[in-house]
């Protein structure tokens, strides 16, 4: 399958772009700069030894790809989801933004609509979005020598749409849990803060999350 990843040349983008290329995916890096993506997209390539890496500008990418990636920082949503809408149109759009807010008392500050999943879909009606990978850490990504020791928490409203992005985490070993609704993406990306705190607590970097009882 072919993966755009936006905003793929951060940590996060960049670890799962690594994860599916071993998985036999394509990948497609975008940016803001399609030069920076590109660079990015060799350097994964030199990492894994996988060829189906390339890099391209945001927009590029996403019409590239049949899944699209939201890596993006939450704050710049709202300025560049809307000139890809076009491109976005009728594809599986997966959000694993989360609204952080660094240097204030409060670290988790969702948007008005809810979510910044739910902010994605109202920026882009013709896709259909799906909230996941919010809460599997950018450290366990890219160390992709081991196995990912977190359970993955899927939520839209789009049942075949979940099932792609399910097949998509167990293609990187993960166990694909159905969240319900994209109404609780709010909860699954507050999550991320409260393991962002947990980690600097316990001075790490891969805290995660099981679902028990299944």
């Amino acid at each position: 399958m072919d993966i755009a990843i936006l905003g793929g040349t951060g940590k996060e983008g960049a670890g799962l772009a690594a994860r599916w290329a071993a998985a036999g995916h394509a990948i497609i890096i975008g940016s803001r700069d399609a030069a920076r993506a590109r660079a990015k997209a060799e350097e994964l390539r030199a990492l894994t030894g996988r060829t189906p890496i390339t890099g391209d500008s945001n927009a590029e990418a996403a019409r590239r790809g049949a899944v699209v990636v939201l890596a993006l920082p939450a704050a710049g949503l709202a300025q560049t989801l809307p000139e890809l809408a076009d491109r976005c149109r009728g594809k599986v759009v997966v959000s694993t933004v989360v609204p952080l807010t660094f240097g204030g008392g409060r670290l988790y500050t969702p948007p008005t609509a809810g979510s910044s999943a739910e902010e994605a879909q109202a920026l882009l009606p013709g896709a259909t979005v799906v909230a996941a990978f919010h809460h599997v850490a950018a450290q366990e990504l890219s160390a992709t020598a081991h196995a990912i020791e977190c359970d993955l928490l899927v939520c839209g409203g789009d049942a075949a749409a979940k099932e792609t992005v399910a097949e998509l985490g167990r293609a990187m070993g993960l166990r694909a849990i159905d969240a319900g609704g994209l109404g609780n993406a709010g909860p699954i990306e507050g999550i991320t803060a409260l393991l962002a705190t947990i980690n600097r607590r316990y001075k790490r970097k891969n805290a995660g999350i099981r679902i028990t009882g299944l």
